[in-house]
């Protein structure tokens, strides 16, 4: 478990599901840009900021290569990283194939798995979410696949320019990203994060579960001291989650 304490008048700030390169250049390049413009605010009083999956539609690392495109967005990770703000990136389901490319060049950790964080003496549970709780398991076999060593070792010698063409088609036209579905609640019987947060909570003391993947914002009172956040999207939502020290808020970015 990670532990932090945050300075006085500091912040701990969560964006999830971008999703960047949908539905095309044009359209991504908006909300790029929307984005850019959030980064920018929250740089005065930000000390970290969770960066919790699906930054792109699609990510693939080659050992030379990389996506064309988001250098903008990318340019401003890097200036807020470099201003000393804590930067931590989760892998979520369109960019699981994502290597050490963030490490390397920006200097943030990259996380495949949920992690555990104590900030000002409050647990978190932190995750992109997908896999995670019962059922999903078209999904979860799918996962398996596509985090195959011998699929990755295959793909990576398509030429960049079919294999980007191929991922994108597949991100777009499957159900890889969330569909309408993900607009409507499920009930707490029914969604598979709330069930997997509920169990967790048997088990361990948590005050905020933090996710993305869901796209659906949301923060359910899971018991007087614990909260279960879905963070939403920057495609419909355009939400994202603040922690002050004492309380978290879900807050949405206007235009």
């Amino acid at each position: 478990m990670t532990k932090v304490n945050l300075d006085p008048g500091k912040k701990v700030y969560f964006a999830s599901d971008q999703h960047f390169g949908i539905p095309n250049a044009t359209e991504s390049r908006k909300r790029e840009d929307r984005f850019i413009r959030w980064m920018d605010e929250i740089k005065a009083d930000a000390q970290i900021i969770f960066l919790m999956g699906d930054l792109f539609d699609f990510w693939h690392e080659w050992k030379y290569v990389v996506p064309k495109g988001y250098i903008r967005v990318l340019g401003k990770i890097a200036e807020l990283k470099d201003a000393g703000i804590e930067i931590y990136f989760f892998v979520g389901n369109h960019d699981l194939w994502m290597k050490n490319y963030f490490q390397e060049e920006l200097g943030i950790p990259v996380f495949f798995e949920k992690q555990y964080f104590e900030i000002n003496n409050r647990q978190f549970l932190l995750a992109h979410g997908d896999g995670l709780g019962p059922g999903d398991k078209g999904y979860k076999r799918m996962k398996k696949v596509f985090t195959n060593p011998l699929a990755q070792w295959a793909f990576r010698w398509l030429h960049p320019d079919i294999a980007m063409r191929i991922a994108n088609y597949m991100s777009q036209k499957n159900k890889m990203i969330s569909g309408d579905e993900d607009k409507q609640f499920l009930g707490e019987d029914k969604e598979f994060l709330i069930l997997y947060s509920k169990e967790k909570l048997k088990t361990e003391k948590i005050n905020y579960f933090v996710y993305g993947h869901r796209h659906l914002p949301m923060v359910l009172d899971l018991s007087p001291d614990s909260k279960y956040v879905n963070l939403g999207d920057w495609i419909s939502y355009f939400t994202y989650g603040v922690f002050d020290g004492n309380s978290f808020a879900l807050k949405t970015y206007g235009a």
